[in-house]
């Protein structure tokens, strides 16, 4: 599954390098604009991030998520500072299937299997936003990548298997927004080890070439084969280094 995001701050497209908001480029396009172009590409479903609403709850783009969501084009996914059940509700009432849950996943993990027991597997998905470190470690960044929590993100999917978690996308932050091409590793890593979660893989997809890398096989799991179910595309998209048509053709070959 290929999955075009959507970065928003204050109603406009942008798009962060490596999570700084100091180092954000902004495109002139209209979002709902976008939604309509990805759609008539072939894109089944969006990935939405409300940068304002991470910084401020008081300032969601709940209005704007709303308007994309009204296309009735593909369905959508959404996040950024979910912190609250109300969070949940109101982007669930602005007409997105799934909700992304980041830092509270690791600051609060029973409250957040309480929402997967209450809303459903299908509702939530976790973005588990990584720092490698050189033993090997995947340790969770927090607040908007600026702590590291000291939790490994193996233990927490395994803990969140508990009530059926089924929805991760998982960002390695040293290849996020640099188009240097993606940690194949890490996700065929992880897909083997958890081959029940649809991963989504997110950072550094600079090329159609990256996406063939990650597309699942046909063919079986297990360690040789297994591959994420679905990628995160962002600036590649967005800089024109491809079109969602020829990314769905590559992932469909």
């Amino acid at each position: 599954m290929i999955i075009p995001a959507i970065d928003l701050i204050d109603g406009s497209v942008v798009r962060l390098y490596q999570g700084d908001y100091a180092q954000k480029t902004e495109y002139s396009v209209d979002p709902v604009t976008l939604v309509n172009q990805y759609a008539d590409e072939g894109a089944k479903w969006l990935h939405i991030v409300d940068l304002t609403g991470a910084k401020d709850t008081s300032k969601r783009q709940l209005t704007l998520i709303k308007a994309m969501a009204d296309s009735k084009r593909m369905q959508f996914q959404a996040g950024g500072g979910v912190r609250t059940e109300d969070d949940v509700k109101q982007l669930l009432a602005s007409g997105v299937s799934r909700v992304v849950i980041g830092s509270l996943a690791v600051q609060e993990p029973e409250l957040v299997k309480s929402w997967i027991n209450k809303y459903g597997t299908e509702a939530i998905v976790l973005a588990l936003d990584i720092n490698i470190n050189q033993d090997g470690k995947k340790c969770i960044a927090t607040h908007g990548w600026q702590k590291n929590s000291g939790v490994e993100l193996e233990p927490l999917v395994n803990d969140f298997l508990s009530v059926g978690l089924k929805h991760v996308l998982c960002t390695d932050i040293d290849k996020d927004g640099t188009l240097q091409g993606p940690n194949q590793q890490l996700y065929k890593e992880l897909a083997a080890q958890f081959p029940t979660i649809s991963w989504q893989a997110s950072g550094g997809i600079s090329c159609l070439d990256d996406i063939t890398q990650l597309k699942p096989s046909l063919i079986g799991s297990g360690t040789d084969n297994a591959t994420p179910s679905g990628v995160i595309l962002g600036r590649s998209l967005l800089e024109g280094k491809f079109t969602v048509s020829q990314a769905l053709s590559t992932w469909q070959k």
